[in-house]
């Protein structure tokens, strides 16, 4: 258990967990800013949680569920207030509705996560404030405690499989719903290099290009929120095939961090949202790719097209370009 002491405070209204870890700050703060990680552990065991978001930045949000053992549902979010890698970050915590997105009318916490290094390894330090003692005293004596320590007591394993989320492992692919999608990649980069690598057209049709044999013929990148952006690749002359195109229009973009947009392919039915959020991690940068489809028969016939291995030879390819 890495719980080492738990101090309620009814003065300052605030809740403060310490617990100790051997492992490095550095990859205990990997273990809280990748999706595909902190879902691991912040659930209690028998309330696992699943990440559909989670943008690590000053302005950001996270949306998770956390699933019950009959099924029942709990929906939170994080709205980061402050983020000092690998230092500390600083959250909003709250409840959702059943759509996923913030219930501003439910109490939020404001919680701090501070993280030092330690003789044996590195030590982690997280206080909530609570709005009221009412408040406080009404979350704990619903079990807050004892579901930090259930979920706190998971992050060891966590912290003892990170070889599997390494940046030489291939892109993974994870079924978030019956219409979500997420694809993580660690890229051996700066975070600025990899997005400058999704909007720079040059860069773009050097590595954006799948599986080798095919060239990208045409090439308008995303810009800001509203403009549109259109690709088109061509089979070189001993690859089968058919030149196709994508297109779609940007929703969000926060520079270095975040872009969301929509995609279809011209000529065929359907668009999805694909949601592209950057972190930045000790071996380089984490992409996390969230795409959400119109349905479950969509999702599977699009990836059985092998789309996620089309993606591993590009970012394999931009790694080498890179470096």
């Amino acid at each position: 258990m890495p719980i080492t002491s738990v101090n309620t405070d009814n003065d300052d209204l605030t809740l403060t967990i310490v617990a100790d870890f051997a492992a490095s700050k550095e990859r205990l703060w990997e273990a809280y800013a990748d999706p595909r990680l902190v879902e691991q552990f912040w659930g209690p065991e028998t309330y696992p949680a699943k990440f559909f978001r989670h943008d690590m930045y000053p302005g950001g949000h996270s949306r998770y569920e956390m699933t019950g053992p009959e099924g029942d549902k709990s929906r939170g979010y994080w709205e980061f207030l402050a983020v000092d890698a690998p230092n500390s970050f600083e959250v909003l915590d709250g409840f959702s509705g059943d759509d996923g997105e913030p219930n501003r009318d439910l109490p939020s916490m404001r919680m701090v996560f501070a993280f030092d290094e330690t003789a044996d390894g590195s030590r982690l330090t997280m206080t909530t404030h609570f709005n009221s003692l009412e408040e406080l005293e009404e979350l704990v004596s619903m079990g807050m405690i004892d579901g930090t320590k259930s979920a706190m007591s998971q992050i060891d394993a966590v912290l003892a499989d990170l070889a599997r989320f390494a940046a030489d492992i291939p892109a993974q692919l994870q079924l978030l719903s019956d219409t979500r999608v997420r694809i993580s990649r660690v890229i051996r980069g700066s975070v600025s290099d990899v997005w400058r690598a999704h909007h720079d057209a040059d860069l773009l049709a050097k590595w954006q290009l799948g599986p080798d044999g095919w060239e990208m013929t045409e090439v308008t990148p995303p810009a800001g929120p509203g403009s549109a952006f259109r690709y088109r690749w061509a089979p070189l002359t001993d690859t089968e095939g058919e030149a196709f195109s994508i297109g779609g229009e940007v929703q969000e973009s926060h520079p270095e961090s975040r872009i969301v947009h929509t995609e279809r392919m011209e000529g065929f039915p359907g668009e999805t949202l694909n949601e592209v959020t950057l972190t930045p991690v000790p071996e380089g940068t984490l992409l996390s790719y969230v795409i959400t489809y119109a349905s479950a028969e969509e999702r599977d016939m699009i990836l059985a097209t092998g789309m996620v291995d089309g993606m591993e030879a590009s970012y394999a390819r931009l790694e080498r370009i890179l470096a």
